[in-house]
């Protein structure tokens, strides 16, 4: 499959460099600027979602698209938990491949630090653990998936059906209200109660984690 992949992105004109290894992969990312990195989850020791882990420990911001034959949402958090920007479970078609590589090289590298703080608000997906001015908060799992990815990417309005790929993986039928019944209970153990309004309905577009509130 590397071989393979190698082959057509540089069809698509990229300049591609391939490792067969976790160790390897930790090494070459240190070493080098890349625009992006495709990583396998299921390579050899240290797998990918800890050379992603190592990688990020590192200060390394280059994006990171994971690609997994498995398909759960556990192993899907897993990876962005570990640092990952994008996720694909295979099998996959290289189209699709081909554009979120697109969309990653567009994206300026970002910070995606092991722990996230979002003002006074702190979450750690190592820990499971959420906690606001010293304060510590208990969430569900879908709570917690939930408000990891609303401060994975704050200041972005996220839509319903982004948040149902990324949180639920089911695809958003535009009648489920399941997202907005989350983002009440949200604010109701992690804004209310210190007198905040840090998640804000963006109307007609989804909801979006204020830094600033």
């Amino acid at each position: 499959m590397s071989s393979m992949l190698c082959r057509g992105l540089r069809r698509a004109g990229y300049a591609v460099d391939s490792v067969g290894d976790g160790a390897e992969a930790v090494w070459t990312i240190g070493e080098a600027d890349y625009d992006v990195v495709v990583l396998d989850a299921m390579i050899p020791e240290p797998d990918g979602f800890e050379v992603c882990r190592r990688i990020r420990a590192k200060e390394r911001w280059v994006p990171v698209l994971m690609l997994t034959a498995r398909d759960g949402t556990t192993d899907k958090i897993r990876g962005l938990d570990a640092g990952a920007d994008d996720y694909l479970t295979k099998p996959f078609a290289f189209d699709e491949l081909l554009a979120r590589v697109r969309a990653l090289v567009r994206r300026e590298p970002r910070q995606r630090p092991a722990v996230l703080q979002v003002a006074d608000l702190v979450l750690d997906p190592a820990e499971r653990r959420v906690h606001r001015s010293g304060t510590d908060i208990a969430l569900s799992a879908k709570e917690f998936a939930l408000l990891h990815e609303l401060m994975r990417r704050a200041g972005e309005t996220l839509s319903r059906g982004y948040l149902i790929e990324h949180v639920w993986d089911f695809a958003y039928d535009g009648g489920s209200n399941v997202v907005d019944v989350y983002v009440r209970y949200l604010r109701g153990k992690v804004d209310r109660p210190f007198d905040r309004d840090t998640i804000r309905t963006v109307r007609g577009a989804g909801y979006r984690l204020d830094p600033e509130a």
